[in-house]
């Protein structure tokens, strides 16, 4: 039997817990959430798709973010980038047009 995860392991629930930081407010918004990305497996049916694309955008955004600096602008950025993750999900699991909707 696998290890317990700390901060989490696998696709979806990895996106949940990165959601969740991403819906505090800004300058809270990285505090932790590079945590999430250590066991965040993209499934073997998203590579070489947008899917596995979007990943490697995020993890960037993430690690690369400092804090105190552009935290507002940076952290709208990594929302829409979730958004856009959401929707390429969608698509690949045959969603015909996924819509984050208005008021996300």
């Amino acid at each position: 039997m696998p290890q317990k995860s700390e901060f989490g392991r696998g696709f979806v629930v990895n996106l949940m817990l990165l959601s969740r930081h991403f819906g505090l407010p800004p300058e809270r918004a990285f505090y932790g959430a590079a945590d999430h990305l250590n066991d965040f497996m993209v499934p073997e049916q998203f590579r070489g798709t947008e899917i596995e694309e979007l990943v490697e955008r995020l993890r960037k955004q993430v690690i690369w973010h400092q804090p105190g600096t552009l935290d507002r602008e940076d952290a709208a950025d990594v929302k829409r980038l979730l958004n856009r993750l959401a929707v390429a999900v969608d698509k690949e699991l045959g969603i015909p047009d996924p819509d984050t909707g208005k008021y996300d």
